[in-house]
């Protein structure tokens, strides 16, 4: 792991361990994946114009997200299931978070429960699936509140799985050991259960899912917990601008990394419509496709407060554990640091300030 020096060196290292129908449950995207390649794309288009001849011989990357400081605006991105890719799973990454520190993101579908997660002592959000019974729902909220969450997240696009052609074809299903934690003592075994032709993972997803999740959820949500309230999966400015009137602290803008609709917008260019229709009456995060330290500098340039990191966590969880994870963290560090020195900036705040050019605009 030491000598990985970005973020996609890990990711090879991952691959050359990884069982290949783990991997493409990692990897992977719905229909043509033109969604997951478009993120990367679209990220890569924008240019930065640096200023000069500021100080920047302090340069630091603190921050705030929800009104709790942080090392660099990053959060870890709710993924299910980690225990596919290290027998720690979740425990692993969360400690990787913590020394991080920033915060680490709690899936519905964890491996492992949010009690132990929450017990190794570091800033722990929840990420809320709408369950087809919302009483079950409001529950793990509860819970999460009781084991000490700081935040809850609603994924607000998977009314059900989009269709994952990897997985379908490799009839993916999880192994025995791996379960998910937080639903019911005498789970469903759809999960565990390849069909004729189709995945045992998202056939789950579909018997435990609600797709009726509409506004009213989200406001019986606002009642019912004292936690910050973030919607993850908003894309178009109007929802954004209704989010904040439901009294949402913050959405996150993704397409949740190509894996939903494929065809949906890159993140990276529905972010300033975002950031201009909410007007500051609720923060923006930034999620799919950041691979590395300027592509947070990107999102700061175009309004966010900061950004969601998935998969390459994953990849440092694979191919080292514990010790993978942090030095994904790590390396996020070092090249967010040089991003925004090179670019002038002594701070996160001055980022915001940049202007940006699009090749091809």
């Amino acid at each position: 792991m030491e000598e990985a020096l970005c973020l996609a060196d890990v990711e090879r290292l991952a691959a050359a361990v990884l069982p290949a129908g783990v991997r493409d449950f990692v990897a992977g995207g719905s229909g043509g994946e033109t969604t997951l390649e478009a993120n990367r794309a679209a990220l890569e288009r924008v240019f930065v114009v640096p200023r000069v001849l500021r100080d920047v011989a302090r340069c630091t990357t603190d921050a705030a997200l929800l009104g709790r400081p942080v090392r660099m605006p990053v959060a870890v991105a709710p993924v299910a299931y980690q225990r596919l890719l290290h027998p720690e799973g979740e425990l692993a990454v969360a400690r990787a978070a913590k020394r991080a520190g920033v915060p680490f993101t709690v899936s519905t579908l964890s491996s492992v429960p949010i009690e132990r997660i929450t017990a190794v002592g570091g800033t722990v959000w929840f990420q809320l699936y709408w369950l087809r019974e919302p009483g079950r729902a409001l529950d793990l909220v509860r819970r999460a509140e009781d084991a000490g969450a700081e935040a809850v997240m609603l994924t607000v696009d998977v009314p059900w799985m989009g269709r994952r052609l990897r997985d379908l074809r490799n009839r993916f299903a999880l192994p025995d050991g791996v379960r998910a934690a937080h639903l019911a003592a005498a789970p469903s075994t759809a999960h565990r259960r390849p069909s004729g032709a189709g995945s045992a993972v998202a056939a789950h997803t579909g018997e435990t899912f609600s797709s009726a999740v509409t506004w009213s959820s989200v406001a019986e949500l606002r009642e019912h917990t004292r936690l910050p309230l973030v919607l993850k999966g908003v894309l178009s400015p109007e929802d954004a601008v209704r989010a904040a009137e439901c009294g949402v602290d913050a959405v996150v803008v993704s397409n949740h990394g190509g894996r939903q609709l494929d065809g949906a917008v890159p993140s990276i260019e529905a972010l300033p419509e975002v950031v201009a229709a909410v007007a500051g009456r609720c923060d923006v995060l930034l999620d799919s496709g950041v691979r590395g330290g300027t592509d947070v500098l990107r999102a700061l340039a175009l309004g966010a407060c900061g950004v969601l990191l998935g998969r390459p966590v994953l990849w440092g969880l694979a191919a080292g554990g514990e010790a993978g994870a942090s030095r994904v963290l790590e390396l996020l560090a070092d090249e967010l640091r040089d991003a925004l020195g090179l670019a002038g900036c002594p701070g996160v705040g001055a980022a915001g300030g940049l202007r940006t050019v699009r090749r091809g605009a």
